[in-house]
C-alpha cells in the first residue's frame, strides 16, 4: 500500500513487479515518436527557425531534445498552448515558479500595481523591504538579500560561508545540482566512469570550469560525510545540499539523516546550507527545512516565492549574513529587489495559506495512491514518490536513496512514459528525472486526466 512517511513525504516501492517487456518498449517508442512529429509539425518548423538566432534554438539547453523542443504560445491557469495549437495540461509549472498557476489573479494585479509606479529604483524601496519581511517571517530566518536566479542564490551564499568562516572549500552531494557556477557544477550528473568509489565518491568538474576546493559525498551517508568532515574541517566553509534531492526525480532523506546532518555540521564548525531553490513553497507552506525540523544556517530560495516572476534569495543567521553588512561579502545586482519581483513575492506570500496548499497536496497525494494502485495491479517495476505538492514515477523496483541508485533506473521506460504524456496533451519537464507539480490552478479533473494517461500506458505496457 501506498505510505505517507510521518505526514511529511511518501513513498511506496512495488509489492510483486515483473519486467516490461523490451520489444515491448520499442515498438511503442517508435510508435510514440513517428506521433509526435505528425502531431508538432510547426514546433518543428519553430526550432528550424530559432536555431539560426538561439544555440540550439533554445533560451536554456535544458529545454532541447531531439528531434525538437515544443514551442509554447501562451498559457492560462494549469494548461499552455502550443504553435501547433494544442492545449497542454501543464504539469511542470516551471519546476516550481509556477506553483500559484500561470497568470494568477492575485500575482497580474500585484504586478500591474507595482508597474504604476515604476518597473526599477535601483535604491532601497518599501516594497523591497516588505518582500524581505514577509520571507524571513515565513521561512523562519533573519535577514535575506534578494538575487534574480537560483544560481545567484547559491553562488552568493556560499560566497557568505567563505567570507564568514575563511576557509575556501566546499561539501556537495554527488548528484546534487545547484546552478551553472563553477563550483557546484561539480559532480551534478557525472558519468560513473569517473565518479570513482560510491562510498568516497571523486568529484568529477564540468569541462571548462574553475570549481575551486570541492568534496563530493554520496547522500544518505553519513560515514562517508563524517570522514570528510573529520579530515578537512578545517578547510570546509559549508556543506550545501538539497533537503530532498529533486534533480534525481524525488530522493528523500532516511529518517534521521538531516538531523544528524545538522549534528556534524556543529560538531565540525561546518556552515549548513539549504537549497530550497527547487523545494522552498512546494514543499509547504514554510518550506523543507521547517516541514522536515531541521534548520539551516542559510537557506536559498527561488521559483516558487516570486508567482513566475524571475527573483531568488539566499539569507539565514543575522551572524553570517553579518558578512554581507560588513562587505567581507560584497553582494551587487542591479535588478535585485525591483520592484515587479518584490510585487510577485508579496502576491505568493498572501496566495499560498495553510489552506490553499493543503488542498494541493491532498490531490497530489491523490494522484500518487491511485498510480501506485495502477502500478501493482499491472505489476510494473516502478515506484511513486511524492514530497509536498511535488510527485514522481521512478521506473526502479529498489529504493533510490542517492545517484548511484538513480543511475541503475530504468530511462528508457522513463523517456516512453514521458513522450506518451505529451502526445497525450500532458506536459512534464524532458529531462526524465523531474517530477509534477500540482499547482493551485490544479483540480480534480486534472489529477483524473494524469491518472488515466498513466493507466493507458500500464495498458499499453502489458500488451
Amino acid at each position: 500500500m501506498a505510505t505517507a512517511l510521518n505526514n511529511q513525504t511518501y513513498r511506496n516501492l512495488p509489492l510483486n513487479s515483473e519486467p516490461v517487456s523490451r520489444e515491448t518498449v520499442a515498438r511503442l517508442m517508435k510508435a510514440e515518436w513517428e506521433r509526435f512529429t505528425k502531431d508538432t509539425a510547426q514546433s518543428g518548423i519553430e526550432s528550424d527557425i530559432a536555431q539560426k538566432s538561439i544555440p540550439m534554438g533554445v533560451p536554456s539547453s535544458f529545454q532541447y531534445w531531439d528531434p525538437y523542443p515544443i514551442s509554447i504560445t501562451g498559457a492560462q491557469g494549469a494548461y499552455m498552448t502550443d504553435v501547433d495549437g494544442r492545449q497542454l495540461l501543464d504539469l511542470s509549472m516551471g519546476f516550481g515558479a509556477m506553483l500559484a498557476g500561470h497568470l494568477n489573479p492575485t500575482v497580474v494585479s500585484e504586478i500591474q500595481g507595482a508597474l504604476g509606479n515604476g518597473m526599477l529604483f535601483v535604491t532601497p524601496s518599501p516594497i523591497s523591504r516588505d518582500a524581505a519581511e514577509r520571507v524571513c517571517n515565513r521561512f523562519g530566518i533573519d535577514q535575506v538579500r534578494f538575487t534574480n536566479s537560483g544560481t545567484e542564490a547559491t553562488m552568493y551564499a556560499i560566497r557568505t560561508a567563505k567570507a564568514f568562516n575563511g576557509r575556501e572549500g566546499i561539501v556537495k552531494l554527488e548528484g546534487g545540482y545547484h546552478g551553472s557556477h563553477d563550483s557546484l557544477t561539480v559532480s551534478a550528473k557525472p558519468d560513473l566512469k569517473l565518479a570513482g568509489d560510491p562510498e568516497d565518491p571523486t568529484p568529477v568538474p564540468s569541462e571548462g570550469t574553475n570549481p575551486g576546493l570541492v568534496f563530493v559525498v554520496p547522500f544518505n551517508n553519513l560515514p562517508a560525510l563524517e570522514k570528510v568532515f573529520a579530515a578537512h574541517h578545517k578547510e570546509i566553509a559549508c556543506f550545501i545540499l538539497e533537503p530532498v534531492l529533486e534533480n534525481l526525480g524525488i530522493v528523500l532523506p532516511d529518517a534521521g539523516y538531516l538531523q544528524s546532518v545538522r549534528e556534524l555540521c556543529d560538531k565540525y564548525n561546518i556552515i549548513l546550507i539549504f537549497d530550497e531553490v527547487k523545494t522552498g513553497l512546494t514543499a509547504g507552506t514554510k518550506g523543507a527545512a521547517a516541514r522536515i525540523g531541521v534548520k539551516p544556517d542559510l537557506i536559498c530560495l527561488a521559483k516558487s516565492i516570486g508567482g513566475g516572476v524571475p527573483v531568488a534569495a539566499f539569507g539565514g543567521k543575522k551572524e553570517i549574513m553579518d558578512a554581507v553588512t560588513d562587505n567581507r561579502m560584497a553582494h551587487f545586482g542591479t535588478f535585485n529587489g525591483n520592484p515587479l519581483a518584490m510585487a510577485g513575492v508579496r502576491a505568493i506570500d498572501m496566495i499560498c495559506t495553510d489552506e490553499a496548499l493543503a488542498q494541493a497536496e491532498a490531490l497530489n497525494y491523490q494522484a500518487l495512491d491511485r498510480i501506485t494502485a495502477i502500478i501493482e495491479e499491472y505489476r510494473l517495476p516502478a515506484q511513486t514518490v511524492g514530497f509536498g505538492v511535488k510527485g514522481c514515477i521512478t521506473w526502479a523496483v529498489d529504493p533510490v536513496r542517492n545517484y548511484r541508485d538513480y543511475k541503475a533506473t530504468d530511462f528508457e521506460v522513463a523517456e516512453l512514459s514521458w513522450l506518451w504524456s505529451l502526445n497525450r496533451g500532458i506536459i512534464t519537464p524532458p529531462g526524465l528525472d523531474e517530477q509534477w507539480l500540482i499547482s493551485l490552478a490544479h483540480t480534480q479533473k486534472e489529477i483524473d486526466m494524469l491518472v488515466e494517461d498513466f493507466r493507458e500506458l500500464a495498458v499499453a505496457l502489458r500488451s
